[in-house]
């Protein structure tokens, strides 16, 4: 237990000086950003005068680790800052904007995860069958397809030709859980149909490896059912790169939806961080690539320690 107690204070320090190399990368690449963001903000019309004393307002005038500096802090407080497109609190707007986006996640997330696990399984037992040709195919053609492609493919079928689902995922606060989810229906189909191939794959992969041990020879020996084998004896023992290809697409669900967020006009933190950008919004920007960022770090990091948990080798790794 100690053992597992450091590695996972060591996994914990890392992720944190992960968190922290990547807020100067956001920081830097803001910066760089071409043009000036209170002649952007303010417009070709204003005067020097007004964009001396707007960029003295947003403190443009300081040097760029002393910006930085107080960034990191009021982030660490819970300080976004003001949106400088409406005035209002970078965490006003996040916030609503980011459950959306878990929302919109979490459903997927559903639907996916015990489809993945259900197929990988179907395709170990079947191995080499036409059904597991089939699903490999299948699944290949899904990884290979960019996200818009696969999201214009169901709008096409369903919204235009069938009219069975709207074209735009457009959800408001007031909307009922059920309309909501009618609404989401096809981001969450196109999001499904990606992850669940990356995940299906891994865990055939990881099912078949384990299906070569000497305990599952010895299992059919003994006549035991193959199902019953993979369900029982293999598939807890393949947990651990199972559940890490898990946390890796869920942490795509949740900071890599841009693109699908942006085809479906869906009111998330993608959505949001590609308006910012465009209006040049920095602290939005900056808070929205932040979020994202931990998050993505957050969870790999609880993958590893589900890993470590599953895997007895991993415990006793001294990395």
């Amino acid at each position: 237990m100690k053992n597992v107690l450091i590695l996972i204070s060591k996994r914990s320090i890392a992720s944190l000086l992960t968190l922290f190399i990547v807020s100067v990368i956001i920081f830097i690449g803001v910066e760089l950003l071409p043009g000036d963001v209170a002649e952007t903000v303010l417009g070709q019309s204003a005067t020097p005068e007004t964009v001396e004393a707007f960029r003295k307002e947003l403190k443009l005038d300081l040097p760029p680790h002393t910006r930085y500096v107080a960034w990191l802090k009021g982030f660490v407080h819970g300080d976004f800052g003001n949106s400088l497109a409406n005035g209002r609190p970078v965490f006003e707007l996040i916030g609503w904007r980011l459950s959306n986006t878990l929302f919109l996640a979490f459903t997927t997330s559903l639907i996916a995860i015990p489809l993945a696990i259900c197929l990988g399984m179907l395709a170990a037992l079947y191995r080499n069958s036409l059904f597991d040709k089939f699903i490999s195919i299948t699944t290949l053609s899904f990884i290979s397809f960019p996200e818009f492609f696969i999201a214009y493919i169901l709008i096409a079928i369903f919204s235009v030709q069938l009219g069975i689902f709207p074209s735009l995922a457009v959800i408001e606060k007031h909307m009922s859980f059920g309309a909501k989810i009618y609404a989401i229906l096809l981001p969450s189909l196109t999001l499904t149909c990606v992850v669940t191939a990356h995940m299906m794959r891994q865990t055939r992969a990881a099912i078949i490896n384990v299906l070569a041990s000497a305990y599952i020879e010895m299992a059919e020996i003994k006549g035991i059912n193959r199902l019953r084998i993979i369900v029982h004896h293999a598939f807890p023992n393949s947990l651990s790169p199972v559940i890490n290809v898990i946390a890796v697409n869920i942490a795509y669900l949740i900071v890599g939806v841009v693109i699908v967020e942006v085809v479906f006009v869906y009111p998330g933190l993608g959505q949001l961080l590609v308006d910012s950008v465009a209006k040049r919004d920095l602290p939005v920007v900056q808070a929205s690539g932040l979020i994202f960022s931990f998050i993505f770090i957050f969870l790999n990091l609880a993958a590893d320690v589900l890993s470590m948990l599953s895997n007895p080798k991993l415990r006793q790794s001294e990395i």
